[in-house]
């Protein structure tokens, strides 16, 4: 039998949103076929770089470590870390300059993904309906907050979303005048840049696509139904919303969500798998926004849409890599 294929399973990260990498990461490590995988779980923590399994630091200057006196090192790497330093893009281009394959976007695009407002504006030009919003910087909070004008341009509610950031932190949804400045100021504790969005009435639905052997391949639709106002950190990790996948809904409409889908996957150049989030508003699906790492507890959606599709998560997990490598 052929050495097992070195993968790591990068978990962790800098954020708010380490928890929910921790548990992707765990189940990613659980699933991945044992018979072909020899995986390890590495956690990211700022410059500490550490084997979880044994606590042995990793050797930054080509991603190994030394396991019983003798080198590991990956040959491909599996992300799974939300937000920073992974889902920003930062990290890609440290294993790109080492020549290590990953299973997620290249750095330009997790960092173009990940800033919502940059990526409203690149999909425009391709036609994708979007809600309304006004963009803000630390500098526009200091110069003051025009809360009339905001409401003009955008009615009431709105919701209210740090720029750069994940997993629904900082997110607030706004009813009145008079939460609208404490809903900026709450969102700029996570991030230097906010964005204010027009509230989109209507379903909520997601929708995983992936490359394999290079084409590009949608996932079954899933419908949200959150049990609070929107789907919030509550409603996604901790079981307060009811998920139907996949959804239902006529062949129109999932035709259009998954055309939409691939067209968004295709215009943004991703690669690895990824899960776009839309409003469904009368006939049209709206873009909330695209996920370049998107959740992978055994609950989450794209899993739940690898089941419906017909793989298992071992399956799964194998095409990521697979695909990654080639």
């Amino acid at each position: 039998m052929s050495e097992r294929i070195k993968v790591a399973v990068l978990s962790g990260g800098d954020t708010e949103e380490r928890v929910v990498s921790e548990k992707s990461a765990m189940v990613t490590h659980k699933y991945l076929p044992a018979d072909k995988y020899d995986a390890r779980l590495i956690d990211i923590r700022g410059r500490e770089w550490k084997d979880i399994l044994t606590g042995t630091d990793i050797n930054k200057n080509d991603f190994s470590l030394l396991l019983d006196g003798q080198p590991w090192k990956p040959d491909v790497v599996f992300c799974a870390i939300h937000g920073a330093p992974m889902e920003n893009g930062v990290i890609q281009g440290y294993f790109d300059i080492l020549g290590i394959p990953y299973t997620c976007c290249n750095g330009f695009v997790s960092g173009l993904t990940m800033n919502k407002y940059l990526t409203k504006k690149a999909l425009k030009d391709f036609g994708v309906p979007m809600a309304a919003e006004v963009f803000m910087t630390r500098k526009d909070l200091a110069a003051g907050v025009d809360v009339k004008s905001i409401i003009s341009q955008l009615g009431l509610p709105v919701f209210v979303k740090p720029n750069a950031h994940g997993s629904s932190f900082g997110v607030r949804k706004v009813k009145t005048e008079e939460e609208l400045l404490p809903a900026i100021e709450y969102a700029f504790q996570f991030d230097d840049n906010i964005m204010i969005e027009a509230m989109m009435e209507g379903r909520e639905f997601a929708n995983g696509v992936m490359r394999i052997d290079g084409k590009i391949v949608v996932l079954p639709v899933t419908e949200i139904i959150p049990e609070n106002e929107f789907f919030d950190f509550e409603a996604k990790y901790e079981g307060a919303s009811k998920e139907v996948t996949p959804a239902e809904i006529s062949e129109a409409l999932k035709s259009q969500i998954q055309s939409q889908t691939a067209k968004i996957y295709e215009a943004l150049n991703c690669s690895g798998f990824a899960r776009v989030d839309y409003i469904l508003i009368g006939d049209t699906f709206h873009l909330i926004e695209v996920n370049t790492v998107p959740g992978l507890s055994e609950a989450s959606i794209i899993p739940q849409q690898a089941r419906a599709h017909g793989w298992t998560l071992s399956q799964f997990f194998d095409l990521a890599v697979s695909e990654a490598m080639s």
